[in-house]
């Protein structure tokens, strides 16, 4: 077991180096956008708790790398603490020219574009990852070659056999799999012709979509997968395309996920901490370079989905805030502020608590704790 805790130590290492450049990325979006909108910076810290070491910079900002390796943080003039809530008594001692250069001192709409700035630059970052990778290594392409043939399915009912390459949907070409996905779902109940490549000769298919009289919007074939996937070259617009696209799609799976999981669906089991998430970051890169960059990529999407939830304390909560005040005319009031941070940062605590205890039960770290006092 103590071989395993090491193991697990070892483990957290390319984990903190990922994290670091995450959160890296994330405060400097802050940063930037404070800066342009003219909000003093007092502290950019990479990490929790007390200095390791640090700079001062010509604009008074303290740059600093911190004890406790897991975030960071911007601290803004007239900020009250590292999670940007306002210092109401220090804000009010402020002359006019010292109020103009904290976040409240701002317009609405800049102190929204100010916070959302950090999960921007982290989907910023994963689309830049993602689009290069795109460029350089082409996008995997799934050939439209039937594996298997589901029973009891219109591609039965086709005549589609194991190994056809299916050339064409209703005249329309079809060069992967992809194409089928998304063609399919619009002919529900609707006659359909495929042509296909079957030993060297071209075979002409047509029926509907419908098995036994009822509509799908399923053939009910599996691709063939290759040893080796194919992949397609792209340029650089088609590649950045389909980094937002992935963006967008992991995004929605993560929330899916998320809403499962409150309303009972899915277990919280599946949750994972730091060992979970350092057992992956050390997986992927003994896997090679590729692995590792589409997980980071993966990290990078999460870290910025996961601020803008509306929780109070992250940077959603904020945005929520501001929101309101723009809609209303005037802040939200402070003892409303002070209950929803309390109950946020309940909500974040309990999450992270959820997500250490599965990474002890997952890791039998628990299970051998209680051995020890047996």
């Amino acid at each position: 077991m103590v071989e395993t805790l090491l193991s697990m130590v070892h483990n957290l290492w390319p984990f903190l180096v990922l994290l670091t450049i995450l959160v890296f990325i994330h405060e400097l979006g802050h940063y930037l956008v404070a800066r342009w909108n003219g909000v003093k910076i007092e502290v950019f810290s990479i990490g929790f708790g007390p200095e390791l070491f640090g700079w001062t910079d010509k604009a008074d900002t303290r740059w600093k790398f911190s004890l406790i390796p897991l975030g960071g943080y911007v601290k803004m003039y007239g900020d009250a603490d590292a999670a940007s809530k306002p210092d109401a008594d220090a804000t009010q001692a402020m002359t006019a020219e010292q109020k103009a250069l904290t976040l409240q001192g701002k317009r609405v709409g800049q102190r929204i574009a100010v916070v959302a700035a950090g999960p921007a630059a982290n989907y910023l970052l994963a689309i830049v990852i993602l689009a290069g990778l795109y460029m350089v290594k082409g996008v995997p392409v799934i050939e439209p070659i039937v594996g298997t043939v589901v029973e009891q399915s219109v591609a039965q009912d086709l005549g589609l056999k194991a190994n056809d390459k299916i050339v064409s949907l209703n005249g329309k070409s079809v060069e992967s799999f992809d194409d089928l996905r998304f063609t399919l779902p619009t002919l529900i109940g609707k006659t359909i012709q495929i042509d296909v490549e079957r030993d060297q000769k071209t075979v002409h298919l047509d029926g509907k979509m419908e098995h036994d009289g009822k509509a799908t919007k399923s053939l009910g074939i599996t691709p063939f997968l290759p040893d080796k996937p194919l992949y397609k070259a792209v340029g650089i617009f088609e590649s950045a395309w389909l980094a937002v696209e992935y963006c967008w799609d992991m995004s929605v799976m993560t929330l899916k996920s998320l809403g499962q999981m409150l309303m009972g669906n899915r277990s919280s089991g599946e949750l994972g901490g730091i060992l979970s998430i350092g057992d992956m970051a050390k997986k992927s890169a003994s896997q090679g370079w590729i692995s590792f960059i589409l997980l980071t990529a993966l990290l990078s999407i999460n870290l910025g989905l996961i601020n803008l939830l509306p929780i109070p304390v992250l940077d959603g909560g904020h945005i929520v805030f501001y929101s309101i005040e723009g809609l209303i005319g005037r802040p939200v009031s402070e003892k409303a502020q002070e209950i929803a941070y309390t109950a946020g940062l309940l909500i974040v605590l309990t999450l992270m608590a959820v997500a250490t205890w599965n990474d002890l039960s997952r890791f039998k770290i628990i299970a051998w704790v209680i051995n020890l006092f047996n």
